[in-house]
């Protein structure tokens, strides 16, 4: 007997837990209609984004990389280049993971908007810079010297 009883509050307790189940998960869709959410979603996936809004790549804004790098609007890519590496190099040696990620998300948001292909962009940024060594070395000044 006592075991009848126990099966028929196992079976009214997982009726109960079923039912919460499936109007939580009701009402949660209609949430995310309500919100848009599916709508994001959707727009993701049709442009090829997969999970979409949500999960899709995220661009760098010009001020956010200029930022990161520490460098104004009138920089030349010789300038944003060396501070790339210069921050690159020492995130690699003491930094975190994190902060080369958006060290190198940076310098890719601003080879667009130099507009470089970044093989040829990187070997004329190191001409420039090894002009500029060249010549201030030249010159006598021994704090352009690393």
């Amino acid at each position: 007997m006592a075991s009848r009883i126990l099966a028929n509050l196992l079976v009214a307790g997982g009726s109960a837990l079923v039912r919460a189940a499936s109007q939580a998960y009701r009402q949660a869709i209609v949430n995310a209609q309500r919100t848009g959410v599916a709508r994001e979603a959707a727009n993701g996936a049709a442009n090829g984004g997969g999970a979409g809004g949500m999960f899709g790549k995220k661009v760098m804004t010009v001020e956010e990389a200029r930022a990161v790098l520490g460098v104004d609007a009138s920089a030349t890519y010789a300038e944003v280049y060396a501070r790339y590496e210069k921050l690159f190099e020492s995130n690699a040696k003491q930094g975190t993971f994190y902060l080369q990620s958006k060290v190198f998300r940076a310098k890719e948001s601003l080879d667009a908007e130099y507009g470089v292909e970044t093989a040829e962009a990187h070997a004329e940024a190191e001409a420039e810079r090894a002009a500029g060594t060249q010549k201030s070395v030249g010159d006598g000044d021994a704090s352009s010297t690393k």
